[in-house]
């Protein structure tokens, strides 16, 4: 596989994401905690793919490693918000959010191993 093939292959996970985010939070309930927590998962479940793709146009190594951070900073603020939905009983069954979380752990892991990736490439040619 192709550098440019992971790249898009990883931007269609995070699209894929971002639409399962807005799924789940159109499925919560319409009070005012439901409606509290909808807002806040929508934005930071939805600004990952989009700030991944400002990453992909980065103006410099260090740009793209804030980029990167800013991704994987609303991935696990994401996490967050889906487990307080699962530990509230706001989504019966709390199945339904399982293999979110998994795709939203996976994604993590991925990001701090770009983070990684990318500041030792930084160092290497500094």
């Amino acid at each position: 596989m192709s550098m440019e093939n992971s790249v898009f292959d990883l931007e269609d996970r995070l699209i894929d994401f971002a639409v399962r985010i807005i799924r789940t939070t159109e499925a919560l309930p319409k009070t005012k905690i439901g409606k509290h927590i909808a807002g806040q998962l929508i934005r930071s479940g939805t600004s990952p793919a989009p700030n991944y793709g400002e990453a992909q146009s980065a103006e410099s190594r260090a740009d793209f490693i804030h980029k990167l951070k800013v991704s994987l900073k609303e991935l696990r603020e994401t996490r967050i918000w889906l487990l307080i939905i699962i530990r509230a009983g706001l989504v019966k069954p709390e199945s339904k959010l399982e293999s979110l979380i998994d795709e939203n752990n996976q994604l993590i892991c991925i990001f701090v191993r770009s983070v990684s990736t990318a500041k030792a490439n930084l160092k290497r040619t500094s």
